[in-house]
């Protein structure tokens, strides 16, 4: 129980110091601070690599225990705010658009999304897919917690 305790703690400082020390302003630990605060579980951290951001939209896989899902995301006016969450169905240019991406963001969050799962083990790309279905966020992300477990 200690030792879980102490290896709680020493992640949850890691994590502090990482976000510390991300560039002020940068979109990736604006990203993951934003996931983190509103999913973490001290039982089930989650992680949230890669990111991709392409103009005021962003992709940002995430895993958590054995789920794992993809969240697009939007920056109004320097806040970042997740619009969805889902698993393959917001890999394409076309869902993309869907969402309210623009074409060229579209295209370009496809192709780093392409590239960077590529260079992950293929386990960790399978947990991503898990995540069933598109789940407008609305503003709501209570609705969304289920699949990560309350708080």
């Amino acid at each position: 129980m200690f030792k879980r305790a102490l290896a709680t703690l020493v992640a949850l400082m890691m994590h502090s110091i990482a976000c510390i020390a991300a560039p002020a302003g940068s979109d990736e630990a604006s990203i993951i601070q934003l996931l983190h605060g509103i999913f973490d579980k001290p039982q089930e951290p989650l992680s949230v690599e890669p990111i991709m951001v392409s103009g005021k939209h962003a992709i940002a896989d995430w895993a958590q225990g054995e789920m794992g899902g993809r969240a697009l995301l939007r920056n109004d006016h320097g806040t970042w705010t997740i619009i969805l969450c889902a698993g393959d169905g917001i890999k394409t240019r076309d869902a993309l658009v869907k969402a309210g991406v623009p074409v060229a963001d579209a295209e370009s969050l496809e192709k780093d999304l392409a590239r960077a799962e590529a260079r992950l083990p293929p386990e960790k790309t399978a947990t991503f897919s898990r995540f069933e279905g598109v789940v407008m966020m609305n503003g709501d992300v209570d609705q969304h917690k289920a699949a990560h477990g309350s708080k």
